[in-house]
């Protein structure tokens, strides 16, 4: 690990929605934050370089890919959180209910209030699996969309091809019990270069993969909105998962959970890892740490940036800080 990594880095006067995810490109020393309907890269010192602006949906967690684009989940939804973006992007005209990916070429962004669309610096892959099941009556499993978002080896590998891993949202409907695990899908994303469009608001297509490559369910208990982060961190051999805790109080409603990424699968049900405190009445297991649903990247050898936001009269911000990972109690301190 270098010791001369950066442990500090602060962006603010952001008119956007609160900080959603960050990634780290270590090629070309760059952090990306995506701030619901923009997306903004800076240098380590926290100088922005470029923006991408003008995105109705809601832009979340995001992720490095081994190709050197940025993906994030993006949606579209007319729920009250899609309505708030829409109002605050102020937009009065619908935008159909969907769920994409989208795929940010970070090398082009080179000025500040670059559009996604007519600048050629974003496209989109549509997500079916997960637009069904939000539509579906009730929606299913509580489905409220997408979020967490990261790149890892298939369940039970420490490595080999990396797919790309995408959780849900889930609504925290305290009077269902269909809502108690976390669901996360594995796209391989190898010819997803035929499938990927510019993202036209006014025209949104719907080019995408039929089916994901699997769908998992890991039970963590209720929670609100599902998973907010989800890193891949090959030191522990584990998956992070970062929510706001659930409301149920039959469950520990823990704000951090860990996938066990060593244990194969059994069908389609992934399991917690033994880190963090362990709820006797439930066996589920996690860890309070409050931080990581702004954004969090493992850098290896246990050390996470980890981000945490803010607002003042100037606009949101962000302040990501250096964070080494105790994978006994599941907690993490600043370093």
């Amino acid at each position: 690990m270098n010791n001369e990594i950066v442990k500090y880095l602060k962006v603010s006067g952001i008119k956007g929605g609160h900080v959603q995810g960050i990634a780290y490109d270590r090629r070309n020393e760059c952090m990306y934050l995506s701030f619901t309907t923009v997306l903004i890269k800076t240098d380590m010192e926290g100088n922005i370089l470029g923006s991408v602006t003008g995105i109705v949906g809601h832009l979340g967690c995001i992720a490095m890919g081994d190709d050197g684009r940025v993906y994030g989940s993006l949606e579209y939804k007319n729920d009250s959180i899609g309505k708030g973006v829409a109002g605050m992007m102020g937009v009065k005209d619908e935008i159909p209910d969907g769920f994409y990916i989208a795929i940010f070429d970070v090398d082009r962004i080179d000025r500040v209030g670059m559009d996604g669309y007519a600048d050629g610096v974003m496209t989109a892959v549509y997500l079916d699996e997960v637009t069904k099941d939000y539509v579906a009556p009730g929606h299913n499993y509580g489905c409220s969309g997408i979020d967490g978002v990261t790149f890892a080896p298939a369940v039970g590998r420490a490595d080999g091809k990396r797919y790309l891993y995408v959780a849900y949202g889930i609504y925290s409907d305290t009077n269902r019990d269909d809502n108690d695990n976390q669901i996360i899908l594995k796209y391989d994303i190898e010819g997803w270069d035929k499938l990927r469009l510019w993202l036209d608001q006014t025209n949104m297509h719907k080019s995408g993969p039929q089916k994901p490559d699997a769908k998992y369910f890991v039970m963590t208990g209720n929670t609100t909105y599902g998973v907010q982060n989800l890193e891949y961190d090959a030191s522990s051999g584990t998956v992070l998962v970062a929510v706001y805790k659930g409301r149920k109080e039959k469950f520990p409603n823990y704000s951090m959970f860990f996938i066990d990424w060593t244990r194969e699968p059994e069908g389609d049900k992934l399991f917690l890892a033994d880190i963090g405190e362990r709820d006797e009445a439930t066996g589920i297991r996690g860890s309070c740490f409050p931080l990581g649903t702004t954004g969090m990247v493992s850098l290896g050898e246990g050390l996470f940036y980890v981000s945490s936001s803010f607002n003042n009269e100037r606009g949101q911000g962000s302040v990501v800080e250096l964070y080494k990972l105790d994978a006994v109690s599941g907690l993490m301190e600043k370093v």
